[in-house]
């Protein structure tokens, strides 16, 4: 499939979508939060598109690297009141199943195969906490607020919990979830929950998208599913052996070699100049496309 035809696609995609969008440009792809006269609170129908833009982008080879952002003033405001109001009139077994798609849009978030990085603004609450957690690099900026909610509700911040304890750790998820207090950036930068603090989120991720693109997208992918393996922090004999048998298969493997060999021949890797090649046919696709509008 040619470049022309995969960016075809994700626009006819962005196209079908109502709540979120979605592009693809010099292989960093945007799954787009696109709610925001209602504070992009998502429901059944946002958290269903949103797994399916995800899906896009883990099968496109040309993208790689995710950013998640929103639209508007705030990130998330959580859960959709319609949709809660609609939760209520549920039995367990619609609830279930309910619960059981908002889990696996955690799930596939956290799991996607190429870095990913969120950029916060505003407030950030209840479940676009987890959404936060699930990325592998969160930049906000200076007036985001976090808030775990939910039992101010009587309810519980279950589906998100698992990733949202892994990067505050047990003792903040036992205050925070507990108390529903609201805390700041700085608070949030010191339970780990973003990694920066940066008024223009655009501006501030271009450099760590550029260090991702310049990296082999095999050894990312790698990594990503290393840590996921790590992740209780057993160190035993199948850790030493799944370990030794990871770095054994990437030096023999086409990318690991081809890093290898353009190290030592002081060179760079053929994945660095395809994507140059990429950014240059897209580069030049976008200047044939602002003649056209020229034109008109």
């Amino acid at each position: 499939m040619t470049n022309e035809t995969l960016q075809l696609t994700t626009d006819k995609l962005s196209e079908q979508l109502t709540f979120v969008d979605c592009a693809l440009n010099n292989g960093v792809a945007e799954l787009i939060l696109n709610r925001p006269e209602k504070h992009n609170a998502f429901d059944e129908v946002m958290i269903s598109e949103m797994i399916k833009v995800l899906a896009h982008f883990a099968d496109n080879s040309q993208c790689q690297v995710l950013v998640l952002k929103a639209n508007g003033k705030n990130f998330s405001a959580g859960a959709d009141l319609n949709w809660m109001r609609k939760q209520a009139k549920m039995d367990f077994e619609q609830n279930l199943t309910d619960a059981n798609e908002l889990a696996k849009l955690m799930s596939v978030l956290d799991k996607f195969p190429k870095p990913t990085i969120a950029l916060v603004q505003g407030a950030a609450f209840g479940g676009a906490l987890g959404l936060i957690c699930c990325c592998d690099i969160a930049l906000a900026n200076e007036r985001a607020s976090f808030c775990l909610s939910e039992v101010k509700l009587g309810l519980i911040p279950a589906v998100i919990s698992p990733y949202v304890t892994r990067a505050m750790g047990q003792r903040a998820a036992r205050r925070y979830m507990l108390t529903a207090e609201r805390f700041d950036v700085q608070k949030a930068l010191e339970l780990q929950i973003i990694h920066e603090v940066s008024d223009e989120l655009d501006s501030a991720a271009a450099p760590i998208i550029a260090a991702l693109l310049a990296n082999s997208p095999q050894g990312m992918a790698w990594v990503k599913s290393l840590l996921s393996k790590l992740e209780d922090g057993v160190i035993d004999k199948s850790t030493l052996d799944y370990t030794s048998e990871r770095i054994a298969s990437i030096r023999v493997s086409k990318e690991g070699q081809e890093g290898l060999n353009a190290f030592f021949e002081k060179r760079s890797p053929d994945w660095t100049v395809n994507q140059s090649s990429a950014n240059n046919s897209s580069n030049n696709n976008n200047s044939h496309a602002a003649n056209a509008l020229g034109a008109k």
